[in-house]
């Protein structure tokens, strides 16, 4: 019955969203009616595929744990260590704010160094809400193409990152801290509670980030009503090849997350932004965030947090300027 209702209300947005500015007596297609349009139209909808999206993705959370992810992940190898790494990253449920007990705990269990980062980059970057976002709104291509390349700078900054050992520049602490037992407290949940995580990852997750999503869809709307066609081709597009790691500069210190920047994304597309430059700028704001090296200055000194920077700062800019290249 939910997901019925679910599926009128979300049929019904777009008759929504026109009747907002007939009631409001602006003039079609003036640019406050083009911004209010996509403000009625976006927040509602944004909103609906991101309780539906998180629902589901906790009910697949509800298998994982930090112990359970923590011991699938000790012992493994770099290479293949790193790919799976990265893969589990996409469905477990951590982000930046859970940097340090994740780390402290997967360097404690043995977990090598490079493979950790994988799994560090990929968690909040390469997750299932932007990954669902992506596909709805922009489709399943771009959704895709995130998703690989995502995955790539992940595997691969975690690989170069192994390959450098630089075990000797983690907090001093960081190093003393010896493995502890795993546990697995989520065996053998029933399907009722494996639901109730669902619901509770919507109170969680959702109840975080709504202000954060309606703030994106405002700028969202603003740039789809009131910046000009011509100037994001020619600012954010292919030919401006300054325009990738502008992107990369600016997103650096935004603090925002993958449902409040999407909008945002959605509507430097359809102004005919670069998809390479926009995805550039999507990643940084999500993997290179300030907060999450503020965040991580708790576990990593100054130099590795430098490098660990640097290598997937590079890896954003190749994703930008090859995707770019392909597409030309």
């Amino acid at each position: 019955m939910a997901i019925l209702i679910w599926v009128v209300v979300y049929h019904q947005l777009e008759p929504l969203s026109k009747w907002v500015v007939t009631a409001l007596a602006l003039e079609p297609g003036s640019r406050l009616a083009e911004a209010i349009a996509f403000f009625a139209y976006d927040t509602p909808k944004v909103l609906m595929l991101l309780t539906f999206v998180v629902f589901a993705m906790g009910v697949v959370r509800s298998f994982f744990s930090a112990e359970r992810t923590r011991s699938m992940l000790a012992g493994r190898r770099e290479g293949l260590g790193n790919a799976a790494a990265a893969a589990l990253g996409i469905v477990t449920p951590f982000c930046s704010c859970s940097a340090v007990p994740l780390f402290v705990g997967f360097v404690s269990a043995g977990v090598p160094l490079g493979v950790t980062f994988s799994f560090l980059i990929a968690a909040p970057m390469v997750n299932e809400v932007a990954l669902g976002l992506l596909f709805v709104l922009l489709g399943w291509k771009v959704a895709l193409t995130y998703l690989v390349f995502g995955l790539g700078v992940a595997v691969v900054a975690g690989w170069i990152i192994g390959r450098l050992h630089l075990e000797g520049w983690l907090e001093e602490w960081v190093r003393d801290v010896r493995a502890a037992t795993a546990t697995v407290p989520r065996e053998g949940l029933t399907a009722t509670a494996r639901m109730g995580a669902g619901l509770q990852a919507v109170r969680d997750i959702v109840g975080r980030v709504w202000g954060w999503v309606i703030a994106g869809i405002a700028v969202g709307a603003f740039i789809h009503g009131y910046v000009p066609d011509g100037l994001l081709a020619s600012v954010m597009g292919k030919e401006a090849w300054w325009s990738v790691p502008a992107a990369v500069l600016i997103g650096v210190p935004m603090y925002s997350n993958a449902a409040g920047i999407i909008p945002i994304v959605e509507a430097l597309i359809d102004k005919g932004a670069a998809l390479g430059t926009v995805l550039a700028f999507m990643m940084s704001v999500i993997a290179l965030s300030l907060p999450e090296m503020v965040i991580l200055r708790k576990v990593l000194t100054l130099r590795l947090i430098a490098v660990f920077v640097g290598v997937v700062g590079a890896g954003v800019l190749a994703v930008g300027f090859l995707f770019n290249f392909l597409f030309a």
